[in-house]
């Protein structure tokens, strides 16, 4: 039996369907089901998915297939939990669930080898929250192979959490000269600032303090297996 919401969603997207042969975007999702963000879609989608209502097209974009609609006369169901009065010291955040996804920025591509330009515009990259701590998250899609050895591959999506300052031994994103950036293991050595590769191949880049800023350090990693 399916939630509210999930009955509402299949049944747009079966409407949509049915009137352009085109599977709604997540926005016009997110709009109809008066949901607070994209994330929501992902869940409610994901949910249908694994009650096989609905299935994904493979290697296409907004490619959705209405495998089954809710039987007749059956009924969305609301979930109603009724909690225990708490004190506010007793009030815990909960954790995100494990399958939760939520998105984040993407800009362009940063070089794991040379520095190259980076933050080239920006779309949107779906995540699970799992792989987030707190604080503001971005993406960037990697280019080249000098952090091979740290397990960073050419195009895995670096997953950047947001801060100005670094530790030894860290990785970060380095802006360098204010115009490219590039990612790399921090570390200081005496009045320098040495950006360490992970890869025999390539030399250390040493660099003076008010060359390098720090744009994040490293979180996460995704990796797309075609």
């Amino acid at each position: 039996m399916l939630t509210r919401k999930q009955h509402e969603l299949i049944c747009f997207i079966n409407d949509r369907l049915d009137e352009t042969g085109v599977s709604p975007s997540f926005e016009e999702m997110k709009e109809a089901l008066d949901l607070k963000s994209k994330s929501g879609v992902h869940r409610l989608i994901s949910a249908l998915e694994e009650r096989q209502f609905i299935r994904r097209l493979p290697n296409r974009a907004r490619a959705l297939e209405v495998l089954k609609m809710p039987e007749r006369g059956a009924k969305p169901v609301s979930k109603v939990v009724t909690l225990p009065e708490a004190s506010p010291a007793n009030v815990r955040p909960l954790p995100n669930p494990a399958n939760d996804v939520i998105e984040i920025p993407l800009h362009g591509r940063i070089a794991a080898g040379v520095p190259i330009e980076a933050f080239e515009g920006a779309s949107m990259l779906a995540v699970p929250a799992a792989l987030l701590g707190g604080g503001e998250h971005y993406a960037l899609e990697v280019a080249g192979d000098s952090m091979v050895e740290a397990g960073i591959l050419d195009g895995d999506y670096a997953l950047i959490k947001r801060q100005e300052v670094a530790r030894d031994g860290e990785i970060v994103v380095a802006l360098i000269d204010n115009s490219e950036a590039t990612l790399k293991f921090f570390r200081r050595e005496g009045a320098m600032v040495r950006l360490d590769p992970a890869n025999r191949a390539y030399d250390p880049q040493r660099y003076t303090p008010a060359q390098v800023r720090v744009q994040g350090k490293l979180a996460g990693l995704l990796r797309r297996y075609d």
